[in-house]
Parts: structure tokens; C-alpha cells; sequence
């Protein structure tokens, strides 16, 4: 199964497909109520309600609890940022200088202040171990799991995402709401539901809101995208809707004397819920980031991540579990892929990476500040990392300044969760080519998000020949030192 852009178009009703032959009296009845659903099926969210539903008749419903991913699409490098070697020639330590933080001991790149300022919130882990690891599509660092490499694996983008198997097992989030919501630049940046089914798919947040829009390279283009997420089609008013949700009641009353295997007996109130979604001011509302108080507005700013990220707090107010935003401008590899070729469109460290540092500084920090003056980080953890590092010497790719993939250490940081945090976690060699000390691994990250979430960490799914996986590979576990 492929994450490209086509398979994710298909309509909510797949799970009814009209033409299949079944049973041996009543096929042609059957096939025709079939149709019917998925003619009236426009909304695409039932699926979603349906896995909320399922879920909850597992336990007791959960705190609240959310995650928010910023997303460095691309890889950034480690050494530029939170793992600086400034003792090094330049060729290694890279153009930029260091900063002391708020926390003793701690230094960062110079141009990350603000983080610097609030070090006390953040954890920074320097030995992730991003073996395997590689984007477009970007899965292993979304899943935890290394099995998760389309490009060289059959099935390979059929193990869900993290945020897909907390959608599965999340309970008591807020009716007419999505479990996961992505803003992504293009669908092989993000991680998809994979085994789970498609109903574990992200909702795609950039089709739900008013947003900037910029070119390929960064550049604004000056005008708002056309979100008609929730806009009803030409010829469509509500009246007609809810005249359709009728005819679908009535259709039901068909089904009773036809379903004998009882597989749509719950249809009505995931049907009802999706057209709750769509045709109430919940979700809308949520995704309107002109709802938001100007102040707010202003303090996050006008640039697209920006508002991403104000919207990505609006959501998880009204009870989104994750929410990931895309932070790439380019639909290919990312913006953060800072290779330096000449002519190519990302450039290196100086001309590339620098000019994003200060941007991605504000956004983190003011995601975070906001979430904490709101009283909902300890609910909240927010995680910011890409796919892996970058190598420790510059000039690859006959570029002056650039650094080609690393998958071999990367560092990334955390805030929030309730968690421990003010700390530096693991190291990395003296010049930042591998692992010195504490390693982390992917199926760590997970476990401590799923812990964070409370989904059980021996949660297992099953493939499509009914085989058994387990949630958290590699033995993971959450780290110890944050939880």
C-alpha cells in the first residue's frame, strides 16, 4: 500500500465496497444498500468516530493528554544546533557560534536565544540512534519502528504511526474532533495508519484552515489558502445534508431485514458524529485561527509555521491527541535537508539553515510559553526533530558549507508531558560522528510518547495476515531520565 497522495482521496465507505459478491439470497439488496451509503458518504470522517467508539469500550476514559510534533522535515544537523562542537576546526564545528542557556553547563547554537533563555523547560537528548532512518517517505523517526523503510521493504509503509496507534487507543477526547491531525506539505513527509486501516489517517489540517501560502523555497505568495474543508459543495446546503442523513435512516430500515451479519449496526452514530463534524461549529471553530484574540495572533505571527503552531494549540484546547506540523516549504525531501549543493534549491548551513534557526526558535518557544500560561504543558508534550543528522564535516556534495544525511546520531528536544526537564540527555563523539554515551533509540521516543498518552506499552496490532506486532519495538522504553 502506498502513502502517495491518491491513496489517501478515497471516500469514508471504503469498507463498503458495492460491487463485492456476498451471501447467497439477498446480494443484490445488500450490494444496493451498499452503493447507497457510499453515494451519500461525501464526509470522510466516520471512519475516525468509529475508531474513537472502538476504543473506548476498552477502560476508563484518560486525562486529556495531546502531543504536538513540529516536524524539521529534511534532518537538520545536530552540530548546528543543539550538539555544538565549538572546540573543533570549522570544517566540523560549522559557521556558527554557541550561547550559554538558563541552565548551567548547557550551550546551544546562537541562534536558538529564546530556547536558551527557557532551557529549564526543555530536555535536549544528543544520542538518538536514527539508524535506518530516511525520508520521502519520512517513517522511522513517526513510527518507532525501524521496520518502516518503503524504499527498501515490502509493506514498509504499513506500520501505523505513532500518532495513527494513539488515535486507535485514545479515549474520552472531544466528540466531533479528529484524533490526528497533520499539516503537511506533502504526504510523504508525515507517517500514515498504515495496518490500522485507513480510519488512523491523519486529518489533513491544511484543508480545514484559512492559511498563508509560500513557494517551494520559502518565498510568501501573498495570498490565503482556499480551505473548503468544511465549505458543502455547490448546490449542497445543510437542509439537503440533513435530508440525506434522513434517506439514510431510512436505508437502515432496509438494512434491518438484509444485514444479517450485523456489520452495520453501529453505521447510524458514526454517520451521525461525521455529519456532526461537518455540519456543527466544533471542529470549524477550532480551525478558524480568526476566532483567535489578535494579541495571540500577533504573538505567534504571520508566518505560515507560525500559525500552524497557534492552531496546533487551538486543537489540542478541544481535545486533538497529536498533532504534526510539516515544517518544510518543499514538497520533495524538506527544507531542512541542507546539502548545499550548488543549484539546488535548499542550501547549506549558512544560506540554508540559518535563516530557519530564528523562525523555528520563536515558534517552539511561544508554543510553549503559551501552552505553560495556559495551564496545559504538564497535558501537552511538545517534541521537535527531524529524520536524522547530518554529517560531521562540511563541504559535501561539492557544496562549500553543506552536510549530506547522517543517519548515525542526531539529537532533538523535548518540552512538557509532565515530565523532568532542564537536562541534556546522552552525548555524542568529540567531533559528532556517532554515539559516545546513552543511546536512544527510536522505539524510545515512542515508548515515552505512549506513556505520556497512557496506551499500554505491550499493545500489539495485527498485520494483514493477522499477524501480531507490537506498538513499541526493540525492547524500548520510556526515558528514564524525563519520566
Amino acid at each position: 500500500m502506498s502513502c502517495q497522495s491518491s491513496h489517501h482521496q478515497e471516500h469514508a465507505f471504503t469498507n463498503f465496497p458495492p460491487l463485492d459478491r456476498e451471501g447467497v439470497t439477498v446480494v443484490s439488496r445488500r450490494n444496493m444498500l451498499k452503493a447507497s451509503l457510499a453515494g451519500i458518504g461525501g464526509l470522510t470522517v466516520p471512519g475516525l468516530m468509529k475508531a474513537r467508539a472502538e476504543a473506548s469500550r476498552s477502560g476508563k476514559p484518560l486525562r486529556q493528554k495531546s502531543v504536538i510534533l513540529l516536524w524539521m522535515t529534511g534532518g537538520p544537523s545536530h552540530i548546528d544546533t543543539w550538539d555544538p562542537k565549538p572546540e573543533r576546526p570549522l570544517n566540523n564545528r560549522g559557521p556558527f557560534s554557541v550561547i550559554d542557556t538558563a541552565v548551567p553547563g548547557i550551550a546551544i547554537c546562537e541562534h536558538l536565544p529564546k530556547q536558551a533563555a527557557m532551557m529549564d523547560r526543555f530536555t535536549i537528548i544528543r544520542s538518538v540512534d536514527p539508524k535506518m532512518s530516511s525520508h520521502q517517505p519520512n517513517q522511522v523517526m513517526q513510527t518507532g519502528d525501524r521496520k518502516a523503510t518503503p524504499r527498501t521493504r515490502t509493506e514498509g509503509d504499513m506500520y501505523p504511526a505513532i500518532a495513527s496507534v494513539i488515535s486507535k487507543h485514545r479515549q474520552g477526547n472531544s466528540a466531533g474532533m479528529p484524533n490526528y491531525v497533520a499539516f503537511f506539505k506533502h504526504p510523504t513527509h508525515v507517517a500514515w495508519g498504515g495496518y490500522l486501516g485507513k480510519q488512523y489517517d491523519p486529518f489533513d489540517g491544511n484543508k480545514a484552515a484559512v492559511l498563508p501560502m509560500y513557494d517551494l523555497v520559502g518565498k510568501p505568495l501573498n495570498k490565503l489558502s482556499g480551505a473548503n474543508m468544511f465549505q458543502l459543495p455547490q448546490g449542497l446546503t445543510h437542509q439537503r445534508m440533513i435530508d440525506r442523513k434522513k434517506l439514510n435512516q431510512d436505508l437502515d430500515r432496509i438494512r434491518m431485514g438484509v444485514d444479517l451479519a450485523g456489520s452495520l449496526d453501529a453505521f447510524d452514530a458514526y454517520q451521525k458524529q461525521a455529519f456532526d463534524m461537518v455540519l456543527g461549529k466544533k471542529a470549524q471553530h477550532a480551525f478558524d485561527i480568526s476566532r483567535e484574540p489578535e494579541n495571540y495572533r500577533q504573538r505567534y505571527g504571520k508566518h505560515l509555521w507560525s500559525q500552524q503552531a497557534l492552531l496546533a494549540r487551538r486543537l489540542v484546547e478541544v481535545g486533538v491527541g497529536f498533532v504534526t506540523i510539516d515544517l518544510s516549504y518543499h514538497t520533495a525531501s524538506g527544507t531542512w535537508d541542507n546539502h548545499g549543493i550548488p543549484g539546488g534549491v535548499y542550501g547549506g548551513i549558512s544560506k540554508g539553515l540559518k535563516p530557519l534557526l530564528p523562525l523555528f526558535d520563536h515558534i517552539l518557544t511561544t508554543l510553549v510559553s503559551d501552552l505553560e500560561e495556559r495551564g496545559l504543558l504538564d497535558d501537552v508534550l511538545v517534541v521537535a526533530m527531524g529524520e536524522f543528522g547530518r554529517t560531521p564535516n562540511m563541504g559535501t556534495q561539492n557544496s562549500t558549507d553543506g552536510r549530506n544525511h547522517w543517519p548515525v546520531v542526531m539529537s532533538m528536544c523535548m518540552a512538557g508531558g509532565g515530565f523532568r526537564h532542564g537536562q541534556v540527555i546522552g552525548s555524542s563523539t568529540k567531533n559528532g560522528g556517532e554515539i559516545l554515551e546513552r543511546p536512544v533509540t527510536p522505539a524510545d521516543i515512542a515508548a515515552t510518547i505512549y506513556k505520556h498518552m497512557g496506551v499500554p506499552l505491550q499493545s500489539t496490532y495485527e498485520d494483514h495476515k493477522g499477524r501480531p506486532h507490537y506498538i513499541v519495538q526493540e525492547n524500548g522504553q520510556p526515558i528514564s531520565e524525563m519520566v
